[in-house]
């Protein structure tokens, strides 16, 4: 007798993109010159994984008996505030937030759909979105629910995006906006000043029917060249309407992906419902992980306080932004000279091709050696592990796996 409960059966021992990432790996150590575009983590030009020094010194200076103590429940106070301070600067959004820290932005997320959607209601996205949204989401008994992310002119579907949220609002009354900018991951776009204001003026109509919350998902905002002021003092024209959280994780932005720091921070202007929101949030963490990894905690927490260490840190953290602003420029240079189709892409980890045939295109790259990730309508190019000189062949891959993609459906069609 199977002793899983039905829901738990038959489900994937691994996430897809890390089994792309395997099945690259296998190929690159039987000694085959592989492009592994798949998974989202920063590469030297060497194929290294790229670390701040100065990361890694905050990390050996924290004394041991403080590292290997137990961390606050919702974490250390100066931990919560320097991350609030980074997210929302030192103006009234700062000044109305409170934070609880989380296992990467991951931790992030869950907790806020835990407190901000009931069960069986769904959050509200682009039809382009990190796929674990869905898993977090269907594991927590929650749904996911999309919008158009694109208009035809190839940018942000603004009208879309309202229409589908009050759409949502009238049918669960309330709602939880996640929106992944700057830097989206998948798609790589990211909203200019005008978009961010057109979604506050959205979000502040939408309230009319209901809670509103927008998560704005901070994983790669590092790696754009927007300052976080333009999406920070757009949504503080809705604050005292919506409830404006913020995903916020060290993995990306100091390159720990193993340390698992992060939060989930929300600023809210009545005092009231700020320490209900504190209260909820620091009690999902008791009943999840507990508490977080303190050393990275009191880690970062110096990182973003000590001002030698903060200098150090933005030197190190200039040049991984210069790193993959070459290589963002040759993909745009080159995908243009071939006619690709993409969105936007002025920085980030990814960017992603549109295709009428997302395996197949995916399919034709990796017979030649490229592994990209096939989605709905799209294949994913992870540029932050493809060093600078292979971005003329992943591109060529890729336009030869859009061109099959065309060839077979218009066969089909035939």
């Amino acid at each position: 007798m199977n002793s899983l409960i039905s829901e738990s059966r038959g489900r994937p021992g691994d996430d897809p993109i890390f089994t792309i990432n395997a099945a690259a790996n296998a190929r690159r150590a039987l000694g085959e010159p592989v492009i592994n575009a798949s998974l989202g983590a920063l590469l030297d030009d060497d194929g290294g994984l790229s670390v701040m020094p100065t990361v890694f010194a905050a990390f050996q200076g924290v004394p041991a008996q403080q590292a290997a103590a137990y961390a606050p429940i919702a974490g250390d106070p100066p931990f919560l505030e320097a991350v609030r301070r980074d997210a929302f600067g030192s103006g009234e959004m700062f000044e109305n937030s409170v934070g609880a820290a989380t296992p990467g932005g991951t931790g992030a997320l869950l907790n806020a759909m835990m407190n901000f959607l009931e069960p069986g209601q769904s959050i509200f996205t682009s039809s382009y979105y990190w796929s674990p949204y869905r898993i977090i989401a269907g594991h927590n008994r929650r749904g996911v629910e999309t919008f158009p992310m694109f208009d035809e002119a190839g940018v942000f579907h603004l009208q879309a995006f309202e229409d589908g949220l009050v759409a949502q609002l009238k049918r669960q009354g309330r709602a939880l906006v996640i929106l992944n900018f700057p830097c989206h991951n998948p798609t790589g776009y990211t909203l200019d000043e005008a978009e961010w204001r057109g979604v506050a003026e959205a979000l502040g109509r939408a309230s009319e029917h209901g809670a509103v919350a927008l998560v704005v998902d901070l994983a790669y905002a590092a790696f754009g060249t927007q300052s976080p002021s333009v999406w920070v003092d757009a949504m503080a024209t809705v604050s005292d309407r919506v409830a404006v959280l913020a995903a916020w994780t060290a993995s990306k932005s100091f390159a720990q992906y193993g340390a698992r720091v992060g939060a989930l921070l929300a600023s809210i202007p009545d005092a009231a419902h700020r320490a209900d929101v504190e209260n909820a949030i620091s009690y999902t963490c008791r009943g999840s992980w507990s508490n977080c990894n303190h050393l990275g905690l009191l880690a970062v927490s110096d990182l973003l306080r000590n001002d030698e260490l903060r200098a150090g840190v933005a030197e190190e953290r200039r040049a991984l932004v210069s790193l993959l602003s070459d290589r963002v420029d040759a993909f745009n240079a080159e995908a243009m000279s071939r006619g690709l189709v993409y969105p936007r892409y002025e920085g980030g980890f990814f960017v992603s091709v549109f295709t009428p045939d997302a395996a197949e295109t995916a399919r034709v790259a990796a017979a030649d050696g490229v592994y990209v990730v096939p989605m709905d309508g799209a294949v994913r190019l992870a540029l932050c592990a493809v060093a600078r000189a292979d971005v003329p062949r992943l591109v060529d891959a890729v336009a030869r796996g859009v061109a099959a993609a065309h060839q077979a459906k218009d066969g089909a069609h035939a």
